[in-house]
């Protein structure tokens, strides 16, 4: 169903893929926007249990082409690194295709908000203080929109840019 990688001498392993899920802090997510023309947006993530959640607003452009269309492509990228004596970069990509729904369990809700909080925080204490005064969470937790990507097929490769 999906595409073998043209250039397969540069895919990195599954572990690979993980670690670059885990670590980097932004990717972009693809979706099928109006009028059927790709709309990508930046967003903020964390990678928990082998898949992606993103938390955001419940309305505008990427809600509601989530809602008519849960396909999704969402690409993250690795800061790089140079090796010694080349001037060229090197960039671990990876690229995941998947369903995308909204979380609706409360409790996995806060899990997520909390672990995306942590990621973005060094301070644990500042996470639970911003979530039940942002949350306050038995009011307030269906106002958030978390959403999950559920993978169906993880790619990445080192893409040398010379």
């Amino acid at each position: 169903m999906f595409r073998q990688m043209r250039r397969i001498k540069q895919q990195i392993s599954v572990e690979e893929c993980e670690k670059v899920l885990f670590n980097e802090p932004r990717g972009v997510l693809a979706v099928l926007g109006d009028d059927d023309y790709p709309y990508t947006v930046p967003l903020d993530f964390i990678y928990s249990d082998g898949k992606i959640y993103f938390h955001g607003a419940g309305e505008g452009h990427k809600m509601d082409a989530i809602r008519r269309h849960d396909k999704v492509s969402f690409c993250v990228m690795d800061g790089g690194f140079r090796r010694e004596g080349e001037w060229a970069l090197n960039i671990n990509s990876v690229i995941v295709f998947g369903c995308i729904k909204e979380v609706t369990d409360i409790n996995v809700k806060i899990e997520k908000v909390r672990l995306l909080g942590l990621k973005y925080n060094p301070d644990p204490q500042d996470v639970e203080d911003e979530l039940k005064r942002y949350l306050d969470i038995e009011k307030h937790i269906d106002r958030v929109t978390v959403l999950e990507l559920t993978p169906e097929h993880i790619t990445g490769k080192l893409v040398n840019e010379s």
